[in-house]
């Protein structure tokens, strides 16, 4: 691709150049509308499972709307949300939260719905088209605008004054469409590579926890005897083995941690480990790190080898080992803590446990009468474990460390492939969307 045959000064610093005949306007000149809803009265307890959508950030994606986990609400509510009713070619974009910046086109064919406040609805006019403005706020210049206003750390987010002082390149009218196409057609090619390998990540994860399953509730001898565990989500397993209580092989007590916020970041205190500290591999993150002061932390230190449990919210039943960890840490009141009794049990296979789809049963069972998601110290300390001997459990421990380190890497090496197909599609769409090159005859094709 080539770039455009003239360029001139766009007037804005961080645009830098355009291409000759487009222009930069402000973002009041090109809508006629910029603004969001509102949380319907009575919030979550008034949604329903059927009704008019109401799109909340979670459905932003910058690949489209996704309503797989869309909120629902009456004819009646919508009604009196006249000011925020969605039509087809809004452009929404949040404007708070940890998600801010994430925008969507509605579809020319769309369900009636609505927003809340967390999502604003940017109406363009017929200066510019939404799948141009839409793929502008996408890139990197539309994104840098936002950090550049956003209002600190706090969910204050962007307010509508702001969004309206956006400048934003604006080329005519059948440059817009040409652009539209060619990234139509380029961006759907790279999104459907990226959902195949977000798949197969998908597939890799399943047959890691089918692995884990398999080893730690029927051992490694396919021959041995097996009898009925008589606990319906371990089934069977080798008649050598015992169900035990997780209360009856620990060292002490279940405990919660503590009770405390910090924002203290000084290293030579204790760690405070919370539920955010940990990613879904069981890894600390090094970004989020924070300490509580030593004479707080005394009481909810961390040894080699405990296990905690998150205990309600979305992350209920997530797991960490403290494991090799260099100076001392404690823990935070969301968790809860297990010091296994390695006399009978070891630290690494009580961990591969909690990974298998047995736990994940188990815990899924939790919730069967629960109205909020929610497991308690009094429950994790009936969880049921199947019990090889330590010996067996040490063998078991050294074949799923081989096995789930080669999966492991594979995830880790898709992931990757997945970040730098991310940061492709960003780079082409501000190349495009600013004039650096020209697709006019590749978005005719």
């Amino acid at each position: 691709m080539k770039p455009y045959p003239k360029y001139r000064d766009s007037g804005v610093e961080w645009i830098g150049e355009v291409p000759e005949g487009w222009g930069v306007k402000r973002m009041k000149y090109l809508t006629t509308k910029v603004g969001s809803g509102i949380t319907p009265k009575g919030g979550a307890s008034v949604y329903q499972n059927s009704g008019i959508a109401l799109i909340r950030s979670q459905n932003i994606h910058f690949d489209g709307l996704r309503m797989d986990n869309v909120a629902y609400i009456s004819e009646e509510i919508h009604a009196s949300m006249s000011a925020s009713k969605v039509r087809p070619l809004d452009v929404l974009l949040n404007i708070t939260g940890a998600s801010i910046g994430r925008c969507s086109m509605v579809p020319e064919t769309f369900m009636e719905a609505n927003v809340n406040q967390h999502v604003c609805i940017i109406r363009p006019n017929e200066n510019i088209s939404s799948t141009f403005l839409h793929a502008y706020l996408s890139s990197d210049k539309g994104q840098l605008q936002i950090f550049l206003v956003e209002n600190g750390i706090s969910r204050e987010g962007l307010n509508f004054e702001q969004l309206k002082m956006f400048d934003v390149v604006v080329p005519p009218n059948d440059d817009q469409f040409a652009i539209s196409a060619y990234l139509d057609r380029k961006t759907a090619q790279i999104d459907d590579l990226i959902v195949k390998k977000s798949r197969s990540i998908e597939l890799l994860k399943e047959e890691r926890a089918a692995v884990i399953n398999q080893a730690v509730t029927k051992g490694l001898d396919p021959s041995v005897k097996m009898k009925d565990s008589g606990v319906e989500w371990i089934g069977e397993m080798p008649d050598e083995w015992e169900r035990i209580r997780l209360k009856w092989i620990v060292k002490e007590k279940l405990k919660y941690g503590a009770n405390e916020y910090s924002e203290l970041i000084d290293s030579n205190f204790p760690r405070y480990i919370r539920i955010t500290d940990f990613d879904e591999n069981g890894l600390l993150r090094n970004d989020t790190f924070k300490s509580l002061e030593p004479n707080i932390a005394r009481s909810y230190l961390l040894s080699d080898g405990d296990i905690l449990f998150a205990r309600s919210g979305a992350t209920v039943g997530k797991t960490f080992q403290f494991m090799n960890y260099e100076g001392k840490a404690c823990f935070a009141g969301y968790l809860i803590k297990a010091s296994p009794n390695e006399t009978m049990i070891t630290s690494d296979f009580l961990y591969f446990y909690t990974k298998s789809s047995a736990f994940e049963n188990w815990k899924n069972s939790m919730f069967v009468l629960a109205t909020i998601q929610n497991i308690g110290a009094d429950k994790y300390q009936n969880l049921e474990v199947p019990l090889p001997s330590v010996e067996e459990q040490i063998a078991i421990v050294r074949y799923l460390s081989q096995i789930t380190s080669s999966v492991d890497q594979t995830i880790a090496k898709t992931e990757n492939q997945i970040k730098l197909l991310q940061e492709y599609r960003t780079a082409l769409i501000s190349e495009v969307v600013t004039g650096k090159v020209d697709v006019r005859r590749e978005g005719s094709a």
